[in-house]
């Protein structure tokens, strides 16, 4: 009896632990912080600072709960970026990045969440989260993005690109 008894403890925590392995999310680490930018012609920049390995996607989602939710565009590198900053517009081809696809006119009253990664999940950027108005209150030379501080809360900030450059890996 006290066999058949540990047997069925064995089975049934052997049982807990493969449905705990199997709901456990997994995260991609990060190691780059993602903001956008205007050109002086009014074109939205990515603008993914990599910290240390690579990146080589990246992803603009619409995710308020409107009607526009969704996958609004995605972009492969043809080349992974490592450390150093990276720059290309949203909204028009550019060199050095393909899109998955048409991007989607972005949207006023819409939420919207930029990111990049990897195209196999080893790493990931912080997002950064902005809507039409935000865009439209940035400048030439400036990148938002949102800053996480220490106890994992994030607030947008705008600064020019030399100090994201300067500070955005040290402070995330």
């Amino acid at each position: 009896m006290g066999a058949g008894r540990t047997l069925r403890r064995t089975a049934l925590a052997a049982a807990a632990l493969a449905v705990l392995a199997a709901t456990s999310g997994c995260t991609v680490p990060v190691d780059a912080v993602a903001g956008i930018a205007v050109t002086e012609d009014g074109h939205l920049l990515g603008v993914v600072l990599v910290c240390g390995h690579r990146i080589d996607a990246a992803v603009l989602h619409a995710g308020d709960g409107s009607d526009h939710e969704g996958r609004a565009g995605r972009w492969t590198a043809r080349s992974a970026h490592g450390p150093g900053l990276t720059t290309w517009t949203l909204d028009a081809p550019a060199e050095g990045w393909d899109a998955d696809g048409p991007v989607a006119p972005l949207v006023a009253g819409t939420t919207y969440t930029f990111y990049g990664a990897t195209t196999d999940n080893s790493w990931a950027s912080t997002a950064v989260s902005f809507t039409t108005a935000d865009r439209d209150g940035l400048t030439p030379g400036n990148v938002r993005y949102d800053r996480i501080g220490p106890g994992g809360d994030s607030s947008p900030r705008t600064v020019p690109i030399e100090e994201f450059e300067a500070t955005a890996c040290r402070e995330g």
